[in-house]
């Protein structure tokens, strides 16, 4: 195979990681609308990544946050965003840069991406995944009481999109 002097690898997942950044920027200045909801994964040892040492103990290596109900202080940038959640009723900021994200998912709409490689790796590039390939992420147990997702599998399980729909 020829050497791709282009980048297109890194151009793609330059502009898949854009689609969450502009997405984030809709609800940080209009908040969510709809059914629409985040899921966002990432990885905790990402340079940049900074979140509390409680989560990155019981995290070490990729946490899961939702963006639903509860979360204030969201702030997007070109390159990273920053939000503050409640974590056993303690709240915590995450600055998380867009290159730590493995995953974006907002099951309001039945889209998601996952990000197969991380700047800096050669292995892969960030690619829209088919909806039925793509596992429903683990979250923290959150604060609040009205959860309406469904318990989310155990990793490597395939997920029926007919688990997301409502009846």
């Amino acid at each position: 195979m020829a050497k791709d002097f282009i980048g297109y690898q890194a151009l793609t997942d330059a502009a898949l990681r854009g689609v969450v950044r502009d997405a984030l920027r809709r609800i940080e200045k209009q908040g969510l609308i709809g059914s629409h909801h985040f899921y966002l994964t990432f990885k905790t040892k990402f340079p940049g990544v900074d979140i509390p040492d409680f989560l990155r103990e019981q995290y070490p290596e990729e946490m899961t946050i939702i963006l639903q109900h509860q979360f204030w202080g969201l702030k997007v940038t070109d390159d990273h965003f920053e939000v503050t959640l409640t974590f056993k009723k303690l709240p915590a900021s995450l600055f998380i840069p867009f290159p730590a994200l493995t995953a974006f998912f907002d099951p309001g709409v039945q889209f998601g991406l996952q990000f197969r490689g991380q700047e800096g790796e050669s292995k892969g590039a960030a690619q829209p995944t088919p909806l039925a390939n793509l596992e429903q992420p683990r979250a923290p147990e959150p604060d609040v009481e009205t959860q309406e997702e469904k318990p989310a599998p155990a990793p490597g399980e395939v997920v029926s999109l007919d688990s997301f729909r409502k009846k």
